[in-house]
Formats: C-alpha cells, sequence, structure tokens
C-alpha cells in the first residue's frame, strides 16, 4: 500500500517529556529568546549545546550550555560565549545565529558554523575552538545570502566538504563545496532541491543538523519551508547521501517527519517551527538526541533510532529524479 493512505505515520521522533529544556527564564542575564542549539558531547561526557540567544535589541550571539546528561541541571556560561564582531567582521553587524558543531578529528578541534547576518544577508562564517571558551576566528567563508551550513567531519579525498544553502535565482536549495584549507571553497554543486507546488517543502529548504555518518551513507535531517496563508510552517524530513561522493542522493523521503504540534512549537516569536541544529549519539551508537529550537522562542528536544530513520527511508524513499528533484 501506498504509504501516504496509511491511516497513521510511523513516529520517527518522540518529544522528551520535560520539554522545552531551556527558555529565556533560565539564562543568567536578560534576554528576548533562546534557541537553535548548536551541539556536541565533550570528551568528559558533558553534553554542551551552543545557543543562539536573541537580545531584547532582537541582535543575537551565542551562548554555551552545559549538562551532565543532556536533559536538565544545565549550567549557563555567565556571559556570552561568542558575540558578533563587526569591527573586525562587518558581515556580523546585526549579529550571528544558528551554529552547527563538528569535531574535526584530523584537527583535534571543533569547527562552528554559524550565519553572520549584516546588511547585506545572511552569510556563512567559520570559527575553531579546542574548549568553546576561546576561538580561532576564519570569518565568512560564503557570502551571502547563504546559509544552514555545516562541514563534514572528514575530508572527502584531499578535500573538506561543506553543506549549505545559498539563495539565487534557481531558488532556496542544499549545496555542496569543497575545500583543500577551510578557508576556499569551490567546486560548488547543488544536491537537494525545494520540491515546487502543494509539497511540505517546496518553498526552502535547508540542512538542519550535520549530516550522520553511516555505514549506509550521510544521513540529512534538514528542514522545508511551505508558505501558508497564515505564514510559514517550518518541518523536518530526511535524505541519505553517498558516503563518498556526497553530493549524489541515495535515498530522499517524500513526508516530513517531525514537524510542530506541541503548544510550545506552534506558539512563540516564529509560530509553527521546530528547528534543530544539533544532534548527539548516546552510547548505544543508536539512539539520537535531537535539540531543535521551537517557534524561535525556546529549546527542546526529540530523540529517535538511526536504524529506524534508515530502514524508513529504505522503505519510503526514493532516488530522485536526475539526481535532484
Amino acid at each position: 500500500m501506498n504509504p501516504i493512505w496509511l491511516k497513521s505515520q510511523e513516529v520517527l521522533f518522540r518529544r522528551h517529556p520535560a520539554n522545552p529544556l531551556l527558555t529565556a527564564a533560565d539564562w543568567p542575564y536578560a534576554v528576548n529568546t533562546v534557541f537553535n542549539p548548536g551541539a556536541t558531547r565533550l570528551a568528559d561526557g558533558t553534553t554542551l549545546l551552543l545557543c543562539r540567544v536573541e537580545d531584547r535589541r532582537g541582535v543575537s550571539h551565542l551562548c554555551a550550555a552545559r549538562s551532565q546528561n543532556g536533559l536538565d541541571d544545565w549550567v549557563i556560561d555567565a556571559d556570552p560565549t561568542l558575540l558578533p564582531d563587526p569591527e573586525h567582521y562587518p558581515e556580523e553587524k546585526w549579529g550571528i545565529e544558528d551554529p552547527r558543531i563538528i569535531w574535526l578529528e584530523e584537527l583535534q578541534r571543533y569547527a562552528v558554523v554559524y550565519t553572520s547576518y549584516s546588511p547585506g544577508g545572511p552569510g556563512v562564517s567559520l570559527a575553531l575552538t579546542e574548549d568553546f571558551r576561546t576561538f580561532e576566528r576564519y570569518g565568512g567563508i560564503l557570502p551571502p545570502e547563504d546559509k544552514d551550513a555545516a562541514i563534514l567531519p572528514r575530508r572527502i579525498g584531499s578535500n573538506w566538504a561543506l553543506i549549505h544553502r545559498p539563495v539565487s535565482p534557481q531558488g532556496a536549495h542544499i549545496w555542496i563545496s569543497y575545500s583543500p584549507d577551510l578557508r576556499h571553497w569551490g567546486s560548488h554543486k547543488l544536491i537537494l532541491r525545494a520540491r515546487r507546488g502543494a509539497w511540505w517543502d517546496a518553498g526552502k529548504i535547508g540542512l538542519a543538523c550535520p549530516p550522520v555518518e553511516t555505514p549506509h551513507g550521510w544521513l540529512i535531517i534538514y528542514h522545508g519551508v511551505r508558505t501558508t496563508a497564515s505564514g510559514s510552517l517550518y518541518r523536518v524530513g530526511l535524505a541519505l547521501m553517498d558516503l563518498e561522493t556526497p553530493e549524489r542522493c541515495l535515498l530522499r523521503g517524500d513526508s516530513w517527519v517531525f514537524g510542530p504540534e506541541a503548544a510550545y512549537e506552534r506558539f512563540g516569536d516564529v509560530n509553527n517551527v521546530v528547528f534543530p541544529c544539533g544532534y548527539t549519539i548516546e552510547k548505544d551508537g543508536d539512539t539520537l538526541r535531537l535539540y531543535y529550537g521551537a517557534a524561535d522562542t525556546c529549546i527542546a528536544l526529540a530523540t529517535g533510532s538511526l536504524r529506524q530513520m534508515l530502514d524508513w527511508l529504505e522503505h519510503h524513499g526514493r532516488q530522485p529524479l536526475q539526481g535532484i528533484e
């Protein structure tokens, strides 16, 4: 039977009962909202969220929150962890947003890829860190309009690979680019296209959290935006890219797998938004904790099984026509 005629859809992500995990009320200094966190697990097992924090001017910066179990008892930096620096990086004049964290084993450092926002629009910026206390800032690595970016954790051949979402006359689609040094990017390729018409991901799409390397390929969790009469609706879908040729899409799901349902996802500064930027994987190697911004107002957690996601793609995904669609 065609899966769209099933009476119920398979549940791939389950919300944590303690949601929302973090709100502006938890912050040690006055802010408007906290959302869209990058996530990683440190060497000592601590979960670190690098949260987008919007101040009461409307300008965003990044602030770290740490927890021993990734669920509660969060210890939040007393001051902003990474502030915009428009004096040296003019592309950050209107703030820095939506970080993705990737551990680069070769460099023994974390890469923080984030959106820098200026009068020219959103662009992609990069900083490296060992401890989330001090940062080596590379500045803007891709110009506006571009965002939703993450580096693959290892080189593909001799080059680093960056998945990102530029906006061009072609539309708002997901691309991949390559670099020998993390500074100079080229060989740009369109790898996943926003669909047209009534689809849930017909308006624009973008990478959610960094790709997950599995034996079957790079698992891509991405957000799709549909414009409705009451505004934009942000949901999450899945795709699988080839391990050694990540511009080649193996499977893409037609339906979304996670969308705004709970009150904290449906109502906030921006209604009807679930927006993941980070994940951690449990010791079983299968349970994925997806940390996401809800309604651009708070931070929440959903859990899922990598095996179940890959199985769902195997049964309900398909290879896009002509490689992309």
